[in-house]
């Protein structure tokens, strides 16, 4: 017995330092020659490549590589890399962003890596119109979505709930009778009266779990999902919807602007604001909205149509500049007329345009405060359009880009991102 009791003592021992896989050996790295990644229009950058394993530079090395204006690269080349590096040079004739996409092939595999950099961005403009009606059809919207009570639900998930938070899975109804918008509600145990903040999601189809750790400092959270489904269901149903009646929802009615799936969606958020105000402890003062990628796209239309918000941080947000692409410009996600450039998708394009972050950015005021980030490697969100967008804000906003991203977070970005929203909040 005493035996077994060592050999059970032991094998617990090592189960924390079974190894784990991390990265790769061989990686490849693209640097601009200036530490801010940014470059004024004519200037040249000089992009250092490298190809290291075990942190060295591989000798021998074939490489493919791409670069130019995102999304419209016009140089394509393979050469080999004796040393395992080069310099690759580029500039702008205007504003905008000079990419380079390096593939290296080592042992049977590809490596990648790219970086694109700045040209003077803070003269970025979007090319999206507004529609001389735009904000009377969201007024309009929003006056028939709350024509239907909110007749909400509320249940408690005791498992999810700490000693000083409560967490709840809410529903309301959203634009008409049977259509609701589902969403996890935290709320701070003490009595009082507490700052809100609405929480918005990216694209995709999931369950949702809470931001208890917000609440805990003493804020109201709300996140919601946009589909219409409960959020705390089984992991395999939100697959099946996503790789079925869901797949590709965000191109739903595009040819009509009553139609758009993103209607819905839309009107959800600014009645979720409907079921803070009425049915939680908030304070009347401190509201923010935010989210990443779609989810940056709802908190800049959040924003945009109800002054309630008092702050805003939108993170690589998506839907925004769709028409860029248009006069062979980057656009935003999901590049609607990247592809066929709008042949015959004229409904399509002005449809877009209810739908466009750029326009309910227009509408945001200097009572409302934004924090925006991005990464400069995005290929999903184009840092083309995340600058254009910041740039057309007229409130008091402030820009925090993590250059080296792609469509992900840094720690330190996301860090960054919840102190503002608490100090916002006056939590911190």
């Amino acid at each position: 017995m005493r035996r077994v009791v060592i050999i059970g003592f032991m094998l617990a021992l090592m189960l924390p330092v079974v190894a784990q896989i991390r990265g790769n050996n061989i990686t490849v790295t693209v640097q601009p020659n200036h530490q801010d990644w940014k470059y004024k229009v004519g200037e040249k950058a000089t992009f250092v490549v490298s190809v290291l394993k075990s942190g060295t530079l591989l000798d021998n090395v074939q490489v493919d590589y791409k670069a130019g204006p995102e999304m419209y690269q016009d140089v394509q080349k393979s050469t080999m890399l004796k040393n395992g590096t080069m310099n690759i040079t580029g500039t702008m004739r205007q504003p905008g962003f000079y990419r380079v996409d390096v593939t290296a092939h080592v042992g049977g595999k590809d490596y990648k890596g790219a970086c694109a950099a700045a040209f003077s961005p803070e003269k970025l403009e979007p090319t999206t119109v507004m529609p001389a009606d735009f904000k009377d059809f969201w007024t309009r919207s929003i006056s028939e979505a709350r024509n239907t009570d909110l007749n909400p639900t509320k249940r408690l998930l005791p498992e999810r709930c700490t000693k000083d938070v409560n967490v709840y899975e809410v529903s309301f109804q959203n634009v008409r009778w049977g259509c609701r918008t589902y969403g996890i509600l935290t709320v701070p145990v003490k009595e009082g009266k507490f700052p809100a903040l609405l929480r918005v999601p990216g694209a995709g189809v999931r369950p949702y779990g809470g931001d208890v750790y917000t609440a805990s400092q003493g804020a109201i959270v709300l996140e919601i999902g946009i589909h219409g489904i409960p959020v705390t269901m089984e992991q395999y149903i939100y697959d099946n919807l996503q790789n079925g009646a869901l797949n590709g929802y965000w191109n739903y009615g595009m040819d009509n602007r009553d139609d758009s799936y993103y209607k819905h969606v839309v009107l959800g958020c600014i009645r979720a604001l409907d079921y803070i105000e009425q049915y939680t402890p908030w304070n009347g003062k401190e509201m923010g909205v935010t989210g990443s990628s779609q989810g940056g796209f709802l908190s800049l239309a959040t924003a945009g149509l109800d002054k309630r918000i008092t702050f805003y941080a939108a993170v690589h947000s998506a839907l925004c500049d769709h028409t860029a692409s248009l006069k062979g410009v980057a656009c935003g996600w999901p590049h609607y007329f990247f592809w066929n450039k709008g042949k015959g998708m004229e409904k399509n394009i002005e449809t877009s345009r209810y739908y466009d972050g750029v326009n309910f950015a227009r509408l945001i005021t200097n009572q409302q405060k934004g924090w925006f980030s991005f990464g400069y490697n995005d290929d999903v969100v184009p840092p083309t359009t995340a600058w254009a967008t910041y740039n057309i804000v007229a409130g008091p906003k402030q820009i925090s880009p993590y250059q080296q991203t792609a469509h992900f977070w840094y720690q330190e970005q996301w860090d960054e991102w919840v102190e503002w929203m608490l100090k916002e909040m006056h939590l911190r």
